[in-house]
């Protein structure tokens, strides 16, 4: 091993030192003793457990060599630290493979001790007899094992086949629970639907046939303020203007009673024209009634009087 740099610190020391005495320890003892035991087999696997548990150990304590490596300060601390972790870690390649090889050596030296000493067992003819009876007795207990092995199988095959039926059994019931649930949610929901439909149908009725009396209502107020409207022009208008357009008739001479019964005649044929045609277009709202009076003049020295005549139409 090359000398240990003084650049390093206590623990760093301490651990190389402990690696390389574990090395030391396994290279030159344990796997040799496990290279040349040839028996018994319970001594071959204590010493091979002890050299696997060597080799664990020294693989932890070189991990934790490379943990110490960022912990030191120098960079020329921490390169050589690195570098002996990595000699370490290559040697402990190596050791694992002698190891095996060890234990391979070992393993195939008592296997040949054992089958020598059987092949000298073999040889007397009481071991031979009884070795052949034991041979068939063995295969007589081979066989009725293998048949309860066949047993145990076909029985563990059964079992695992009425597990999976039990399970389909109780998924197929979830299924029905949950298809249930589904369907009686819908014809709730379907009772529903029902219900206000009925209720929006009825509302929609009572909706039309309060339109159409609204309807009827406004129609027939429009009606009735068109023909309050008529009445009134007639009122204002037309029995007014007749009233004017006649006032002449009371100026007329008194002189012959025939002529102005004429006139008077005339004029009453006239507004009653002009009546029967308001009529037609109002619709029979009472006759209006005019009076017209006809004023006789006075002669010279002479006062014949006056008459009056009321037309009614």
């Amino acid at each position: 091993m090359p000398p240990i740099p003084t650049t390093l610190d206590a623990e760093a020391l301490s651990l190389i030192e402990s690696i390389e005495r574990r090395h030391n320890d396994l290279s030159t003892f344990q796997i040799p003793r496990l290279k040349a035991c040839t028996g018994p087999l319970t001594t071959q696997q204590a010493w091979a457990a002890e050299v696997r548990e060597d080799i664990e150990g020294l693989a932890k304590q070189i991990e934790e060599l490379d943990v110490l490596v960022d912990d030191h300060r120098t960079e020329r601390a921490r390169r050589e630290l690195r570098r002996r972790a990595e000699v370490f870690r290559d040697s402990l390649v190596n050791l694992r493979k002698d190891s095996r090889a060890a234990l391979l050596a070992s393993k195939y030296a008592i296997d040949s001790q054992s089958l020598s000493q059987r092949e000298e067992l073999m040889r007397s003819p009481a071991i031979r007899e009884k070795s052949t009876s034991s041979s068939s007795e063995k295969v007589t207990e081979d066989a009725l094992m293998k048949a309860n092995h066949d047993v145990t199988e076909a029985l563990q095959r059964t079992i695992g086949l009425m597990q999976k039926e039990l399970e389909r059994s109780v998924l197929s019931s979830q299924l029905l629970e949950s298809s249930t649930a589904t369907l009686q949610s819908a014809s709730k929901t379907h009772d529903t639907l029902d219900l206000i439909l009925g209720a929006s149908k009825q509302l929609i009725t009572a909706l039309e046939k309060t339109d159409w009396l609204d309807r009827i209502l406004i129609i027939s107020g429009l009606v009735f303020f068109g023909l309050v409207v008529l009445f009134i022009l007639k009122q204002r208008i037309i029995d007014r203007g007749l009233r004017i357009a006649f006032f002449w008739t009371r100026l007329l001479p008194s002189s012959g009673s025939s002529t102005r019964a004429v006139v008077v005649q005339k004029a009453g044929e006239v507004v009653a024209t002009a009546s029967a045609v308001l009529e037609s277009s109002i619709g029979g709202h009472g006759s209006p009634s005019f009076t017209i009076s006809a004023t006789e003049p006075w002669t010279t020295g002479q006062h014949s009087g006056s008459g009056g005549v009321h037309v009614e139409l």
